[in-house]
């Protein structure tokens, strides 16, 4: 179920555009909350201690099941019912933007920025709070900085690249499944004792799911940056995900800076591979990163328009390629 490459690149304009609007948030939240809502009722329904490690990662499977099959499943159906009206197209556009977030990771790492670059440090550290999973209360300045373009690029692949990737690859039952496998691995895809056999199935299963992404993600980043391919190669596999080390060692080659390091959560300090080899980043590396990010949304872009241009053809000159007779 290929998606037409025009309707990814239409949504993905669109959402850079308007994003998700926030009095309509108000009404009725996020559609990523409402998966929250469901897998955070089967956890607490199905992940008892009373059970079995075994009976807690079956049942954890069958989370991950019921979340992304019913997310598919409502994809499908929503899908379907738009190829029966006149402005299915459209529908379907404006339904997808939901599961982008160009526009909102902007805005997040913005907030950051802004008061950095004002010198309000207490600031920057609330705003980076809301990105990260991180202790805040004590970073430095360029611990702050740090941890917003860390953010940046991993997010950029969670929540552009990826989801895009799958709209494109399944349509809309793709991208919610994505998008529901990516949530229950932020709320119990966790080592710790409380959820390592429940959370075990959406931990591999998103692992699984962003193979393709993140690298393109990484690349992407690379060739907006100008740099980073050979930083990123050798410094990607250090890290303890598949994935999320692709796009930030490409955004600390493309910078030419150091991420990553050690890190406190919950007051534990936990080592962290480091990626890049230069200095800590600066409030001017955040802004640039920044940039950085912006141009790689536009080659993704252009990866979307060139899809198209490749299904409709409107020269004829891949077809005369096709029907070309070559000598022997």
């Amino acid at each position: 179920m290929w998606t037409e490459p025009w309707l990814l690149l239409a949504a993905l304009i669109v959402e850079s555009c308007i994003g998700y609007p926030q009095a309509l948030y108000r009404r009725i939240a996020h559609p990523v909350v409402w998966i929250g809502w469901v897998i955070g009722a089967l956890e607490r329904r199905w992940n008892r201690s009373s059970y079995s490690d075994g009976a807690r990662r079956w049942l954890g499977i069958a989370a991950v099941l019921v979340t992304a099959g019913g997310a598919a499943a409502l994809g499908y159906a929503v899908q379907a019912l738009a190829g029966k009206i006149s402005f299915g197209a459209v529908l379907i556009v404006l339904i997808a933007t939901t599961g982008l977030a160009q526009h909102s990771l902007y805005q997040h790492v913005r907030n950051v920025l802004r008061p950095l670059r004002d010198g309000d440090l207490t600031s920057a550290r609330r705003a980076v709070a809301k990105i990260v999973g991180r202790d805040t209360a004590a970073l430095s300045e360029p611990d702050v900085a740090a941890a917003a373009l860390e953010s940046l690029a991993e997010s950029f692949n969670d929540g552009v690249v990826a989801p895009a990737f799958w709209f494109f690859v399944g349509g809309l039952p793709g991208l919610f499944a994505y998008k529901a496998l990516n949530t229950a691995d932020s709320l119990i895809g966790h080592r710790e004792p409380r959820w390592r056999m429940f959370g075990w199935a959406a931990a591999r299963a998103d692992d699984v799911a962003n193979l393709v992404p993140a690298r393109i993600a990484g690349a992407l980043v690379a060739i907006a940056g100008g740099g980073g391919l050979l930083v990123m190669l050798r410094d990607a596999p250090k890290h303890a995900s598949p994935n999320a080390g692709w796009p930030e060692a490409a955004m600390a080659g493309a910078l030419g800076i150091r991420l990553g390091g050690p890190a406190a959560y919950d007051g534990v300090l936990h080592e962290r591979p480091v990626f890049g080899a230069g200095a800590s980043p600066s409030v001017a590396d955040l802004a640039r990163g920044l940039r950085i990010y912006i141009l790689a949304c536009g080659l993704l872009w252009l990866l979307a328009a060139a899809g198209g241009f490749l299904v409709t053809d409107p020269a004829g000159w891949l077809s005369e390629i096709r029907g070309a007779t070559w000598p022997r």
